[in-house]
């Protein structure tokens, strides 16, 4: 399997008052395509960090992050936002959706800002997630389960290379958590996009192909 996603030697400090605290000690790893990755850790043990960083969301100290042979950490923000529009996706505990936005117009808008909307890939979206009655409803009209499904749909109608997730299915209930997960699986392996998921559920970790634990910064 072809590698994707190739970390080298990256770091991270932040001040905290008078004191530097280092939350990544020269990482490096490798994420292959259509790969699902687990990343586990205690809380405070940097691994989310790392994830913000894989995503081109913040920029290591050091190091290079290189997608598909593109270094993110030397890009600009605009080419960033560029990269977000096409290779990269990503799903946040607490759904981010736009709340002037119907379900169906939450999904599109990835398509609208790239140029690229077609209504039938939406339309298509919208029943692989099990939400075409739920098309033109607002955010504040759904439950958390169809908000996570929703911000699913609205990650991979571009087809990312790659979709990265920071728990989430935090705010679920374990009912609602496993059939989204199974979902985004199912979901990640036909659009074959690699998935990368910071998680506390052993559950879910058991379900990737390799999981990472990070302690105190360090795999």
């Amino acid at each position: 399997m072809k590698s994707l996603l190739f970390v080298r030697n990256i770091s991270k400090s932040f001040w905290l008052e008078d004191n530097i605290i280092e939350v990544l000690k020269d990482i490096s790893l490798e994420i292959d395509t259509a790969e699902f990755v687990a990343i586990m850790g205690k809380s405070g043990s940097g691994k989310s960090t790392l994830l913000s960083i894989l995503a081109g969301l913040d920029v290591p100290d050091s190091g290079s992050v290189m997608l598909d042979e593109v270094d993110l950490t030397l890009l600009s923000e605009d080419e960033l936002a560029l990269k977000r529009q096409t290779d990269i996706s990503f799903v946040f505990q607490s759904f981010h959706l736009i709340p002037t936005l119907s379900v169906a117009e939450n999904i599109g808008f990835p398509l609208k800002l790239n140029g690229s909307f077609s209504q039938q890939k939406v339309d298509e979206l919208l029943e692989k997630v099990a939400l075409s009655h739920r098309k033109n409803s607002f955010p504040h009209q759904l439950s958390g389960g169809e908000k996570q499904r929703t911000a699913i749909a609205r990650a991979l109608i571009t087809q990312p290379k790659i979709l990265f997730a920071d728990e989430p299915t935090g705010n679920l209930d374990e009912k609602n958590a496993s059939s989204i997960m199974q979902l985004l699986i199912n979901l990640q392996s036909e659009f074959n996009t690699a998935l990368v998921v910071v998680t506390h559920d052993e559950a879910i970790a058991r379900q990737a192909n390799r999981t990472i634990h990070i302690v105190d910064g360090e795999i």
